[in-house]
């Protein structure tokens, strides 16, 4: 397995993980899009332009939310 391969099996599982667990705390919203954000460059590095971009937008939703429930 490549480091490439490896860092965008990280990026999606921390995505599922936090996404699971948004609403035991604002800080998972954040970490989700955080991780939305390292998914996205994965995408762009394997050349999977339409993944790139598509993590980019939720990573925008996601910190939208966080934004609006932080306390």
């Amino acid at each position: 397995m490549s480091l490439l391969t490896l860092f965008g099996l990280v990026a999606v599982s921390l995505m599922v993980l936090f996404y699971a667990l948004e609403k035991k705390s604002t800080l998972f919203i954040f970490a989700f899009a955080i991780a939305c954000l390292l998914a996205s460059a994965y995408g762009f590095l394997v050349g999977a332009w339409p993944f790139g971009i598509a993590e980019i937008i939720w990573s925008g939703i996601a910190f939208r939310r966080w934004w609006s429930v932080r306390t």
